[in-house]
């Protein structure tokens, strides 16, 4: 129950925060805002009515919305009328919407990261926790082949009775090196789980450094350690950066493997499978979950600039088009693809929620 409450506040949040790029941008450029509304219709509470916009609060706690004067329909025309902006001021309130889901995802790294989240070190101060995570494993290698897997974190190495003291990726590297074909004893934890295995490093494993004996296997220092505001303020630019990328190659593999018939929609997660995903970040820390909200936060700005009617995406290119046209599209026009738009979304999240509680079943 609380899971599930976490998630609605973490959609409230981003959706509301979404509309708030809206809101702001139409009332910089005088666009009437006839109402800011939490949640959905219908309505439970009015908290007043300030600078010509109406506050509500509704019932159906799963975002918000915005409702712009001459936003719907040709009847709707007068000053600050949405429809009568130029498409350059529409433009940029359709974009500032998802420019408040980068800021906001922007300000939810800094708050993990202040908090504390695992993240990829260069060194560690003396005292200061850290886990030697492997971050890849070459085919076919020793590591390989006794079962080491990406994300095992690396405990114990000694070979007879000398054991490695210190834990850094260049140790471990200088500690095999020396010692080819030798039986290395490794321990690994993997799920709360200690394994040991016998590994004999060996020539040949990496191509570019074919004389040096490896085992196989990449690392990383990982720190959970958390950072100084300026710090974390910083080093937030880029994961939001990193996680806009990361949801950008993803969907584009996704749309490549839809054109050539081997699209699915298994591996999507909807807001059922969203309370496990919520659920197993919070057993790992209250850093975690801003991070998780972080990344939920640029997925919803880079699904809203798909170019789908009723996204922010496909109204930006509809005013494209008007833009080379000249002229409005007919408003029945945009309604008919708006409510198009409508269904595939709701297709496609019906979809998502029938694989979230096949897993879930299953």
């Amino acid at each position: 129950m609380i899971t599930a409450l976490l998630v609605i506040g973490i959609l409230v949040l981003l959706i509301v925060g979404h509309e708030l790029g809206h809101f702001i941008a139409a009332k910089i450029f005088k666009v009437r805002v006839e109402e800011f509304g939490v949640g959905y219709p219908p309505r439970a509470f009015t908290f007043g009515k300030f600078g010509g916009t109406e506050y509500t609060l509704n019932w159906l706690p799963f975002g918000g919305f915005v409702r712009l004067f001459g936003d719907e329909g040709d009847k709707q025309h007068g000053p600050g009328g949405f429809i009568d902006a130029r498409r350059s001021v529409q433009a940029v309130i359709l974009v500032a919407g998802v420019l408040a889901n980068a800021i906001l995802a922007w300000a939810l790294f800094a708050g993990a990261l202040a908090v504390g989240v695992p993240r990829v070190v260069a060194g560690t101060n003396a005292g200061e926790p850290a886990q030697l995570i492997v971050a890849d494993v070459v085919p076919g290698s020793p590591a390989d082949s006794a079962g080491i897997i990406v994300g095992d974190e690396i405990v114990a190495l000694e070979y007879e009775n000398i054991k490695l003291k210190e834990f850094s990726p260049e140790a471990v590297l200088n500690f095999i090196k020396e010692r080819g074909g030798k039986p290395l004893m490794l321990s690994y934890m993997r799920a709360g789980t200690t394994t040991g295995v016998i590994l004999r490093p060996a020539h040949a494993v990496i191509a570019e450094e074919a004389g040096r004996p490896a085992v196989g296997v990449a690392l990383v220092l990982v720190s959970s350690s958390p950072l100084g505001w300026r710090e974390a303020i910083r080093e937030s630019s880029l994961r939001t950066l990193d996680a806009f990328k990361a949801v950008g190659n993803g969907l584009w593999a996704m749309l490549k493997k839809a054109l050539v018939g081997e699209g699915s929609l298994s591996d999507v997660v909807g807001p059922v499978g969203l309370v496990g995903v919520v659920s197993e970040a919070a057993t790992h820390g209250f850093g975690n979950v801003l991070a998780l909200a972080a990344f939920i936060s640029v997925n919803l700005a880079v699904i809203n600039l798909i170019p789908i009617p009723a996204l922010d995406g496909g109204r930006l290119l509809l005013l494209g088009v008007e833009a080379v046209m000249r002229r409005n599209v007919p408003r029945l026009v945009v309604q008919l693809l708006n409510l198009a738009g409508f269904v595939l979304i709701a297709l496609l999240m019906f979809a998502v929620t029938y694989n979230d509680i096949a897993r879930l079943l299953g």
